[in-house]
């Protein structure tokens, strides 16, 4: 990598390193550009140049976020071999990081209730698709051997995540929870929900 390039590189993350203190400290609705600026030590120069304004830089977070986040779930979903084992690795392995990386969890659960426009929006959410598709080839596996329901990646999210971003996002905001509890009790709930049932023989 050039020197130029990798010196931008650098500021590009101590950029996002510092809004992400200053989220943490005030929250994404308290924080503007020139608190992340100043906490960064960069010039307004050089973050107008990196990013477009706190869009930008908010954006630019998320997706860095995401992008931790996503590579952890496939290290603990991929080399799963049944289906509940995957399920069990997909939940705890989210709750996992959340609980490990609070004010990144707090800040993602901020940002993604926010309005950040149709275009920000479709960036973000190809990015996840992209990041989520080696997770759900893994997981089309057992939806082809039958042990897992043929739905879609989004009815999945709903299903198996909906209550652990439910309890981290409640957590985050002081309930509470316990989140030894969170990582015994969730994962299996998950599995109970998609878990294959027995039909029962009708008696004659």
């Amino acid at each position: 990598m050039e020197p130029a390039r990798r010196d931008g590189q650098k500021r590009r993350e101590a950029l996002l390193d510092a809004a992400l203190r200053c989220f943490a400290e005030r929250g994404v609705l308290g924080t503007g550009i020139e608190e992340i600026r100043r906490a960064a030590g960069a010039s307004p120069s050089s973050v107008y140049h990196l990013f477009d304004g706190l869009s930008g830089l908010t954006l630019a977070l998320l997706t860095r976020t995401f992008e931790r986040l996503f590579t952890h779930l496939a290290g603990r979903v991929l080399p799963t071999a049944t289906a509940e084992a995957a399920v069990v690795a997909l939940v705890d392995g989210h709750l996992e990081w959340i609980l490990s990386h609070q004010d990144e969890g707090r800040f993602m659960y901020q940002a993604m209730a926010l309005e950040l426009g149709a275009d920000t929006m479709d960036s973000l959410q190809a990015r996840k698709a992209e990041l989520l598709a080696p997770i759900v080839v893994h997981l089309s596996r057992f939806i082809d051997q039958g042990t897992l329901p043929q739905w879609s990646p989004l009815v999945f999210d709903v299903v198996l995540l909906g209550p652990s971003h439910e309890s981290c996002r409640r957590f985050l905001a002081g309930a509470p929870l316990e989140p030894s509890w969170m990582r015994e009790t969730l994962p299996r709930l998950a599995w109970q929900s998609v878990k294959p049932r027995r039909s029962r023989r009708t008696r004659t």
